[in-house]
């Protein structure tokens, strides 16, 4: 019995040390980088809550043609290392993903909402939450002015993060609806 019991514990002790390595040498990785790139200050109101930096993200990517994005206040939000991804159908029918830091969107997208207008709204939200992470399922609608009929409709899913001060957004996966995948209705209620 003992021969069997000590390579077992011998590979799980391996094992749950080598689980952790990753994790300690990310946290190092992580730090060092964040020595490098200033993170802005956040507002503490558009931090405080899920509402609070859902809300914040979407009014900072809102604005009529002219106006100039508050891009710091975006940069804000997000954790060192935070991911946009959309999603969508290809030409050939396959799916498709574009994975971007929050640099790669400002620079992909600012100009164009900035020289096109651009308000996305929240329509619904389903959130689920343990302990200091979220999921939250937003449906937004997006439109050329705030009168507008939207041109757009989709579904962005939050990852979010509480340190212990504020929440932070890790990660944005979002998909637009089209006639081959309209929004479920219960992420319309």
């Amino acid at each position: 019995m003992t021969k069997i019991f000590a390579p077992a514990a011998l590979a799980l002790l391996l094992a749950s040390a080598s689980a952790t390595a990753p994790l300690a040498a990310q946290e190092e990785s992580t730090t060092a980088a964040a020595d490098y790139a200033p993170h802005p200050e956040a507002a503490p109101a558009d931090v405080e809550s899920i509402n609070a930096i859902i809300l914040s993200l979407y009014d900072v990517i809102s604005g009529p043609a002219g106006e100039k994005r508050d891009w710091d206040r975006m940069r804000s939000l997000f954790i060192d290392g935070a991911r946009l991804i959309p999603t969508a159908r290809r030409q050939n029918g396959k799916g498709g993903h574009r994975v971007m830091s929050v640099e790669d969107y400002i620079t992909g997208s600012g100009s164009w909402l900035e020289e096109n207008g651009f308000f996305e709204t929240e329509v619904s939200r389903k959130t689920d939450q343990f302990g200091n992470i979220a999921q939250v399922f937003t449906t937004y609608e997006s439109r050329r002015t705030p009168e507008a009929e939207p041109f757009m409709r989709g579904i962005n899913s939050f990852q979010l993060w509480h340190d212990g001060d504020r929440w932070w957004v890790v990660s944005i996966f979002w998909e637009n609806e089209t006639p081959e995948n309209p929004i479920p209705d219960q992420y319309l209620d």
